[in-house]
């Protein structure tokens, strides 16, 4: 068996198979008519300003996918936030992309969606760690997907090693209720103990403080336990047996002062999302989010035809890259014509047509991508989680 967990190849998706049938049958029917015309197509969300912020992610993988092909393509930066309007634009022959359009929507619907919730996630809490836990939510074929996404968003680290592995990062974590249970009830300080002896010097000794006993008798077990190497204790508990979590936390952090041990972190995790995380910063070092993340909506991205027409010797003054002229075009309730989208000094996101003069001091978002097939943007993780970041204090993200 050569594909054992029935993953769609990277083959697959380059030669363009991994797409809907329709597309081939458009394919078919084109060719037999002798139709190809050359076209500005367009992704989409919204198409006007709705005052919802989400962020715009997926653009390398979409670069790989347009590498080589007879196309010119402009895209909003990766990390970028935006509310409305094309946050990217193909220029070429249809055939040429049509049959990618599956694909192209599934680099950036659900990272985007990945990213734009752990945003939310980072923002809650500013300054306080938070760290990626919802691989295991997902398929394991996307986990770096998830983990690049909330890196994106400015979380501090993420769990998944094979992820860490193609992001060229470390993953992080200390220990599961399971290696807590081979050591038994009554034995929890075997367990640290174990752990302290076997991890590198480097890992963070992060005690799970919740398995067996109440929160506040484990935490300060631990603390006596493993003395100034500790750095911290996990609350993991479950929704069903939490009562008043913040109560809880409260308490483990008053016992642990009260014993002189106000250098022990605490760590919480288990269902968290930026509601749970906005009411227990204060009393809370750091949180791992998981589901919050993972089962977040994909941006419901589309792409659309906004203008058709063929070559000509004219020049072009409707915002696209080559000297061909086109007529504006759409289906029923999206806008024809090619567009540019704009970020204004207040942090206002604004649509215009694109061979139009857009808003005063209005800076153009999107930026050459692909031209000619070639690739003529580089990609910077550091780069991208600086711009989002940025980006979000200026537009306002979460308050509008």
């Amino acid at each position: 068996m050569t594909n054992p967990f029935g993953i769609v190849s990277s083959e697959a998706i380059l030669e363009g198979t991994a797409t809907d049938a329709y597309f081939e049958r458009t394919r078919t029917t084109l060719e037999h008519a002798g139709k190809n015309p050359r076209v500005v197509a367009e992704v989409t969300a919204d198409q006007f300003p709705t005052g919802s912020f989400e962020v715009f992610t997926g653009i390398e993988d979409v670069a790989t996918l347009f590498e080589g092909r007879d196309v010119d393509v402009d895209a909003l930066p990766d990390g970028q936030l935006f509310d409305g309007g094309p946050v990217l634009r193909i220029e070429g022959p249809y055939l040429e992309f049509a049959k990618l359009e599956t694909a192209l929507l599934g680099f950036l619907s659900q990272p985007s969606g990945f990213a734009t919730a752990a945003l939310e996630a980072r923002l809650a809490a500013p300054d306080a760690t938070v760290l990626s836990f919802g691989a295991r939510h997902v398929h394991p074929a996307i986990t770096a997907t998830v983990e690049r996404a909330a890196l994106l968003a400015g979380l501090d680290g993420f769990s998944h090693v094979a992820a860490g592995e193609i992001l060229g990062r470390e993953a992080g974590g200390t220990m599961p209720h399971a290696l807590m249970f081979c050591f038994g009830e009554g034995n929890q300080d075997e367990a640290w103990q174990a752990f302290d002896e076997a991890v590198p010097d480097e890992t963070p000794r992060i005690a799970l403080a919740d398995t067996f006993w109440d929160e506040k008798s484990e935490s300060l077990l631990a603390a006596e336990t493993l003395g100034e190497e500790l750095d911290g204790v996990r609350i993991d508990t479950t929704g069903s047996r939490r009562g008043d979590f913040r109560h809880i936390i409260r308490e483990v952090r008053w016992e642990l002062d009260a014993r002189g041990r106000e250098d022990v972190d605490i760590f919480c995790s288990g269902g968290l999302g930026p509601e749970n995380i906005r009411e227990l910063r204060d009393v809370a070092d750091g949180f791992g989010v998981g589901s919050h993340i993972t089962e977040a909506d994909s941006v419901d991205f589309s792409l659309d035809i906004v203008a058709i027409g063929e070559e000509s010797d004219g020049s072009s003054s409707d915002g696209t890259q080559s000297g061909n002229r086109y007529e504006p075009i759409s289906k029923r309730g999206k806008l024809s014509g090619v567009k540019e989208v704009y970020r204004t000094a207040d942090g206002g996101h604004h649509v215009a047509l694109a061979d139009r003069d857009g808003p005063e001091n209005g800076e153009a978002l999107l930026e050459p991508l692909v031209r000619d097939g070639e690739i003529v943007r580089e990609f910077d993780l550091e780069a991208a989680s600086e711009r989002c970041l940025a980006d979000a204090d200026a537009v306002g993200f979460g308050t509008r």
